[in-house]
Formats: C-alpha cells, sequence, structure tokens
C-alpha cells in the first residue's frame, strides 16, 4: 500500500468509545494542564510560566519595571498559547494584594481594586517579581526540577518550580475544572511554617496538633470567621464551609457601625448597594447615612444609625441580609503525580516537605559534582604551581598545544580538564598570594564536599535542611494574621441582642403599626380621660392595642383569615404620639387585607389550640402546631363564607370555658369540648346564633373562676364572675352581658381576667388608660357597668388588653 493509499485509509470505530475517549483526553487536558494547581509548587500552569517568562526576562525585585505588554508577549510566545487577556488576568491577580495573601508580582499602575474595577490595559501597567516569588525560582538553574518542551518543542520550561514557600496553603488556589473544582483557601505565612516544621519533627501529628499551629484560613482581606468546626472538618477531610464575615465595631458615642473589613473576593461596591437597598426598602430600619470613606489608609465603611436605633440588631441584620457574610467552600483539589487528589491539612503539607526534601536533595548533588570537578581542577592548578619551572620547561619545549597537552599528562598524571586549566592559567595566579588561594580554595572545596555528601547520607539531614531554611523564611517573611477566628458564635440568633422587656403594640385602622415600652404608660384611677398613645390623621383611628415581650412572636390575623408571622423586636419602636409605620413594610398583605387580631407567643411549638371566631359567629379549633412554619408570604388560617370576616382568635386550653360577646350584648357560654379541633383550611361550626341586626364581637377563653369583662364603645364597662352566666351549648343565642342603652352604646370586647392586674384601654383617637382592674365593679350579668374611661366627644372605646402585672 503506498503512501497515499495509506493516508486515505478509512477506520472503523463504535462513535460511543470514541467520544467517550475523546471527553475524556480534553477533560484531564483541562484538568492537568489549566485549572487545578500542582501540590508542589501550588500553581497552575498559567501562573507557573507567568513568573518563569519574568524570571527569565531579568524581571528581579530590585531591577526597573517592565511593560506588562512584553511580559504577556513572552508568555504567550513561549509557553503558553492561549488568548492574552486570560494570561493578563492570571498576571493582574497575583498583583493584587486583595486576592493573593502575599503578591507574586509587583505591579505598578492599576491593577484594579476591591470594588471590582478591572485593571488598565496590559500596555499600560508595569511589573516585575516580588521578593518573595523569587524564593519560588530559587535553585532553578541548579536541576532542582524537571524541565520539559515547550508547545512547539523550541524550548523548555521547568515543570514545577523549586517553591521554597508552600504556596499552595499560602496563597491558596481556585479553579474549576470538568466535574471538579478547587477552592483552597489563603493561609498565614508563620503559621504554615511552623507546622511544617511540626510535622517534620513530629510525622505522626494529627489534625489537631496542626491546629494548633494553622489555627485557619488568613484571608487579604482580614475579616472574621465564625467558628472552628468547619475548619477542622475541612482540614480533616479536604472539604467543609466555614461562615466568613467582615469585621464591624459599634461607635456608641458616635452613633455608628464601622465596617473595617470585608469577606474575601467580595466586592466592597456590592456590600455597600446591598445595605442602600435594605434601607430603600424599608427592609433595614434604624439608619440615617451610609458613607464609603476608604482610601490609601484602608478599608472603612460606616453607616450612621438614628438615635433610637440598636446598633446591635442593624449589625446582626446587615450581616444576616448582605454579602458581609457569606460562606466559603473549601475543597482542597490539586495535581499529585499527575492526577485529581482531595487532600487534607496534613497531606498538602507532607507533599510540601518531599518536594522541597527532592528539591534539597537534587540542588546538594549538582552542588556537590560542581564542587568535585572544580576540586579536580585546583589540585592540578595546585600541582602545576608547586612545579613551575619542570612545567615551563616542558611547555617550551613543546612545538604546539596538543603537544604540551600530551607532555604534561605523560609527566605528571593529569587529566584533560586539568591540563586544560593550566594551559589557561595566568601568570598572576603564580604570586605568592595567588597560590595561597588555590591552597584555601582546596581546603574550601573539601569541607564543601564532606557537607554535601553528610547531607545526602541520610533523609533526616536534608528534613533539618528544610526545617532551617523554613526557620529563615518566616524570618525574612513571616507576619501576624490578618483574619480573626471567633468561637461559639454559628448559631447566635438575632434574638439574642434585643433586650426583654415588655412593650404595648399599637395598630390603626389604615395598617400603621408600633411598638412603645409599656413603661410610658402610667397606671391612673378608673374614668380618667388618659393620654395620647398614638397621633392620628382625622380619617384614622386606634383599632387595636396589644401587649407583648420584645421576645415573642406575633401571629397576625387578617379579615380575610390568613395569618402572617412576624417577631415583637422587628416592629420599630417609636415615640408615645407617633403614629407608626405601615405595616406593609413589614408584611407582604393582599390588596385591601386588613390585620385583625395579634396573638403574641413565646412559643409556636405549644400543645394548645386557637379558637377562631368570625363576624356572623362561626368558630373553629386548630392546634398552635398547624402554624409553626413560618412563611414570608402568609398562609390560610381558616376558611371564610365570602360575606364573613375574622374577628377573633385566641388560645384554647382542655376544660376551658368559651365565651362569645355580641355586639348587641349577647353572650353564650358553652364547654370546648362541643369544639372538635381541625386543620387549618375549614370553615368551622356555629358558635353564636346572632340576629339579624347582630353581629359577634369578640371571644373570651375562661374558667368558672375567672371573671368575664365586658367593655362598651361608650367607655363603660364591669366585672361578672364566669359561674354567674348560664352555660349552654354551641350555637345558642345565650343571655344579656351588658345593657347596650344610648349611655353604654353597643358592646366593643370581652376579657377572661383576675382581679390582680391592669387593663390597657384604646381609643379610637388615640387616646390610653392603663387602670387597676380591682378599680372595676364587680356586677351581676344584666347591668349597666360603671365608667372606665372619660371619653373625648365623639371617641369610641376600640380595644382592650389586660396585662397581669404591672411592668
Amino acid at each position: 500500500m503506498n503512501p497515499a493509499e495509506e493516508a486515505r485509509k478509512i477506520e472503523d470505530v463504535q462513535i460511543q468509545r470514541k467520544m467517550k475517549e475523546a471527553y475524556l483526553d480534553y477533560s484531564m487536558s483541562v484538568i492537568v494542564g489549566r485549572a487545578l494547581p500542582d501540590v508542589r509548587d501550588g500553581l497552575k500552569p498559567v501562573h507557573r510560566r507567568i513568573l518563569y517568562a519574568m524570571h527569565d526576562m531579568g524581571l528581579r525585585h530590585n531591577r526597573p519595571h517592565k511593560k506588562s505588554a512584553r511580559v504577556v508577549g513572552d508568555v504567550l510566545g513561549k509557553y503558553h498559547p492561549h488568548g492574552d487577556t486570560a494570561v493578563y488576568d492570571a498576571m493582574v491577580r497575583m498583583a493584587q494584594d486583595f486576592s493573593l495573601r502575599y503578591t507574586l508580582v509587583d505591579g505598578q499602575g492599576n491593577f484594579g481594586s476591591l470594588d471590582g474595577d478591572s485593571a488598565a490595559a496590559m500596555r499600560y501597567t508595569e511589573a516585575r517579581l516580588t521578593e518573595l516569588a523569587e524564593e519560588m525560582l530559587e535553585d532553578l538553574d541548579k536541576e532542582t526540577v524537571k524541565w520539559k518542551d515547550n508547545f512547539d518543542g523550541s524550548m523548555q520550561e521547568p515543570e514545577v518550580l523549586p517553591a521554597k514557600i508552600p504556596n499552595l496553603l499560602v496563597n491558596g488556589a481556585s479553579g474549576i475544572a470538568v466535574g471538579m473544582a478547587t477552592n483552597i483557601p489563603p493561609h498565614n505565612l508563620t503559621e504554615v511554617v511552623d507546622a511544617a516544621i511540626h510535622l517534620i519533627e513530629n510525622p505522626d501529628a494529627d489534625t489537631t496538633d496542626l491546629m494548633n499551629y494553622v489555627e485557619g484560613p488568613d484571608f487579604p482581606t482580614a475579616g472574621e470567621i465564625v467558628g472552628r468546626e468547619g475548619i477542622y472538618q475541612a482540614y480533616k477531610t479536604g472539604s467543609g464551609k466555614i461562615t466568613v464575615r467582615g469585621a464591624t465595631r459599634i461607635d456608641e458615642e458616635e452613633g455608628r457601625i464601622i465596617i473595617d473589613s470585608i469577606p474575601y473576593q467580595v466586592k466592597k461596591s456590592k456590600i455597600v448597594e446591598q445595605i442602600a437597598e435594605l434601607v430603600k426598602e424599608d427592609k433595614l430600619t434604624g439608619i440615617s447615612d451610609l458613607r464609603d470613606e476608604s482610601d490609601r489608609e484602608g478599608l472603612r465603611i460606616v453607616i450612621d444609625l438614628k438615635r433610637d436605633a440598636n446598633p446591635e440588631v442593624i449589625q446582626n441584620r446587615v450581616y444576616k441580609n448582605t454579602s458581609l457574610e457569606n460562606t466559603f467552600g473549601i475543597n482542597s483539589l490539586s495535581i499529585v503525580d499527575g492526577e485529581p487528589e482531595v487532600l487534607t491539612l496534613k497531606e498538602m503539607l507532607e507533599h510540601y516537605i518531599d518536594h522541597r526534601t527532592e528539591v534539597i536533595r537534587k540542588r546538594t548533588q549538582y552542588l556537590l559534582e560542581g564542587d568535585e570537578d572544580r576540586l579536580h581542577i585546583v589540585k592540578g592548578l595546585i600541582h602545576a604551581v608547586e612545579n613551575i619551572d619542570e612545567v615551563l620547561e616542558h611547555l617550551q619545549a613543546s612545538e604546539g598545544r596538543e603537544e604540551a597537552i600530551k607532555t604534561l599528562q605523560s609527566h605528571y598524571d593529569l587529566s584533560d580538564s586539568q591540563t586544560k586549566a593550566i594551559l589557561n592559567m595566568r601568570l598572576q595566579r603564580l604570586t605568592k598570594l595567588e597560590k595561597e588561594s588555590l591552597r584555601e580554595e582546596h581546603q574550601s572545596l573539601e569541607a564543601s564536599i564532606e557537607k554535601y555528601k553528610d547531607l545526602l547520607s541520610d533523609r533526616q539531614n536534608l528534613l533539618n535542611e528544610v526545617k532551617k531554611e523554613l526557620v529563615e523564611l518566616k524570618e525574612d517573611y513571616g507576619d501576624t494574621r490578618k483574619t480573626t477566628i471567633k468561637d461559639g458564635m454559628e448559631s447566635i440568633d438575632e434574638i439574642d441582642l434585643i433586650p426583654e422587656k415588655k412593650v404595648a403594640l399599637f395598630l390603626t385602622q389604615q395598617g400603621y403599626i408600633k411598638r412603645t415600652p409599656l413603661s410610658r404608660y402610667r397606671v391612673q384611677r378608673r374614668s380618667g380621660t388618659g393620654i395620647i398613645g398614638a397621633d392620628l390623621k382625622e380619617t384614622d383611628q386606634l383599632q387595636e392595642i396589644v401587649t407583648a415581650s420584645t421576645h415573642d412572636m406575633l401571629l397576625l390575623f387578617t379579615d380575610q383569615g390568613n395569618v402572617h408571622w412576624l417577631e415583637t423586636y422587628r416592629i420599630p419602636e417609636y415615640s408615645r404620639r407617633s403614629r407608626g409605620t405601615p405595616i406593609v413594610n413589614l408584611l407582604n398583605l393582599n390588596e385591601n387585607e386588613k390585620i385583625t387580631t395579634i396573638l403574641p407567643t413565646n412559643s409556636l411549638e405549644k400543645d394548645i389550640d386557637l379558637l377562631f371566631t368570625t363576624q356572623k359567629g362561626y368558630i373553629n379549633r386548630t392546634p398552635l402546631k398547624k402554624y409553626s412554619n413560618p412563611r414570608s408570604t402568609g398562609i390560610i388560617a381558616i376558611d371564610l363564607q365570602p360575606d364573613d370576616r375574622l374577628i377573633d382568635v385566641r388560645p384554647l386550653k382542655p376544660n376551658q370555658k368559651i365565651a362569645i360577646a355580641s355586639k348587641n350584648g349577647q353572650l353564650t357560654k358553652f364547654n370546648e369540648k362541643e369544639v372538635r379541633p381541625t386543620g387549618r383550611n375549614t370553615m368551622g361550626v356555629i358558635g353564636i346564633r346572632l340576629n339579624q341586626d347582630d353581629q359577634a364581637i369578640a371571644t373570651a377563653t375562661t374558667t368558672e373562676d375567672k371573671y368575664i369583662l365586658t367593655v362598651s364603645e361608650n367607655g363603660y364597662g364591669k366585672l361578672t364572675k364566669t359561674q354567674k352566666y348560664r352555660q349552654t351549648h354551641r350555637g345558642s343565642k345565650g343571655v344579656i352581658t351588658l345593657k347596650t342603652d344610648g349611655r353604654n352604646g353597643k358592646v366593643q370586647d370581652i376579657e377572661a381576667v383576675d382581679k390582680d392586674g391592669y387593663l390597657m384601654i384604646a381609643t379610637k383617637k388615640g387616646m390610653t388608660i392603663r387602670i387597676p382592674i380591682t378599680d372595676i365593679s364587680t356586677q351581676s350579668r344584666n347591668t349597666m357597668g360603671v365608667k372606665l374611661m372619660d371619653l373625648k366627644p365623639n371617641d369610641k372605646i376600640t380595644d382592650i388588653q389586660p396585662i397581669k402585672t404591672e411592668t
């Protein structure tokens, strides 16, 4: 078969097998030749080629900078035939002190910023090696590493750098290959060196031992690592997650939060934008101003706070809702003997120690051979100097150089190299001083050769040399940690930052809500005028008042039968006269949906039921645990008839009595066993049978030893022992609880109370009063009651709230 026919030969192959082979070849090419670092020098091929090209160009740390374009051109033309942008971006990153813990390129010009700004074009910037980068390349000319052909076979490049510094750990690495990725965080040089020395001295050391030296990652942008468990898992297994946050401090005197550092690989401008967006959307209240005051001295973001803001709470919300706190996933994947492998902390240190031991062995062997060759030459020179007269006679008698070489070799048993050195020897070497210099060099070479041989005789000697160089490295380049590690804060909750205290919550008909410390409402006697609880617009009126703890969870039920959740402390605190903030800023309410009941609880897992009452007198009983999974959009709490609305929700315990009151003064009392628990999305059963012009107004869950407090809209009320009300069955019309004549007006609310507490009363015009319950008369069922509050003209009672103890 001739060559032409051979070239046209068609081979049958299985497409599936061929594609598999091609994909595997491509994958390994990307994994080994592009995306993952070598465990020995911690560099990907592009970074290694950049450093070697700069070394080859003579761009030392003490020499002038050269244009970055020249470096990129050399790298592309000689070693890395890929895009110039990729090469320049890789070089830029090695020059950024916020990307590498210890920079390897000394850049001059605009090399980007923490705000994510790109570097200037390569024609504008200049670069040279840093002093530390030169340590990575030291002894490259002493046959310490293997070399390979470049892409076109025209020159050689190193397979790996000698890497005196443990670069894989010190500067970390990140990269995405095919089906795998690496993300190794940077570390502190001093700590890594100490750990390596400890491992050399104690080969059986475990992860816990090494963590006595390597506390954790040390990011160039400083910041804080929260907790040590993720660090331990990453060091022990090679994979783990750690929480990283920027460092903040609270300036109490100036009323501000100052951000001094940000998490690694996060843009500063992004954090500022996120905080501003949260403030704009009213998701972060209490902030009056936000400024980026960063300069050449360092990073500084200032958050000015309003006078009544809680700085700890705002600080915690900024962490939770912005990139000021994020998760760093550690995956210590690197190339070991040509294959990808996930490594523990100990394994990374062991590979580095093995690499340095081999480099020192090869360097020592190279120096030994060089000194042995030189000693051989010096011996010949000394012999010639000591017999100079005879040597000169032989040289003068020789016809030419070749004859002179043969004559000297035959008379003095010299090698070719020794003979040539004698012939090339200058006359100045014949002086007394030069003769002594040759003898000193002879002694020095013999001592060096003895040292090299001793070093090569035992691996422990090589390890001691590695340890010695590590100590020198730490002395020259070691520094203190930038990143702090905080213990025991993994599970910190925002509520832990909130002081627990009793507060009054005010909700208006137009949907404004606020919280105010309960202590601001002093106790008055019955029939007083009260004080302003909220300044309201003429078109608005106070709808509900609730007392709660700042640590309580609030269940907010709407007239449409939905329920929403909100922590008490998330409701902004306002002064007594303020009307508050729109509740739509805090909850995702439907259009025209209004809150009708606010129910505080200190636990959503309580083994109690909730009793729902609708305006048409229907009731529904559902376990509280059905509402223990808060959702931001709320959920359906009860199924309502189209023309009905939810008016009241009360906690219900076994053996309690249920009392339902109507607007026209009727009250029915029956046993809780007459209402069985059902699911959330049900309509319920009839609780009180109403006349056509009547409607259910409120519900109380009580026991026979408690009192039913009935309050009318015109400010009158009375206490009646629960047992005084005849017990009927669910669905009855009940009996009269309060006369609803012109003086009293309609019934506004009922509550089950003891006599050892207080009562908060709110009116639609925003007035409030706090009176002792003992001031309220105990009367029989069908009576007029006594004046509880002296109302202003056209004002009405809108809500009452019992308080068990004075706060």
